[in-house]
């Protein structure tokens, strides 16, 4: 099973010049894995929590590509809060760690490389789901 200290932050290169700064990302050489899906958050009302669950395969990365954001790790055993605020920084989190995100600031925009494609059947979206999953009792 994955763990909480599998999550790491990832450093992506940043191209600066006068115009402004590039940061590029690609399968496999910033990002351990082929992306097969992208998607962003933004316009989160304040207060607001997103993302209570974790995934049985799909592996991610999230970025704060705008603004700043709290991610909530827990592997059934240990629990971790990462703050992301760096557009050249990702948050790569494993298959099997619950994640939520919060406390996201005005503007932030959370960006999401995932691994597999959308599948329902992928998802614990239920805390004591994930938890007998961990334990070996699914």
């Amino acid at each position: 099973m994955a763990s909480v200290h599998d999550c790491q932050i990832l450093e992506f290169p940043r191209i600066q010049d006068p115009r402004g700064t590039l940061t590029p990302i690609e399968n496999n050489r910033q990002i351990p894995f082929e992306i097969r899906r992208v998607y962003y958050l933004y316009d989160v009302p304040g207060g607001a929590s997103r993302a209570g669950h974790s995934h049985k395969e799909l592996r991610q990365v999230l970025i704060a590509v705008s603004g700043s954001f709290d991610v909530h790790l827990d592997d059934g055993h240990e629990r971790r809060v990462i703050h992301l605020n760096r557009p050249h920084q990702g948050l790569l989190i494993p298959r099997m760690v619950w994640r939520e995100i919060d406390n996201f600031s005005s503007n932030a925009v959370c960006i999401a490389l995932a691994s597999l494609p959308y599948d329902e059947l992928d998802y614990y979206r239920h805390y004591d789901e994930f938890i007998r999953a961990v334990k070996g009792e699914l």
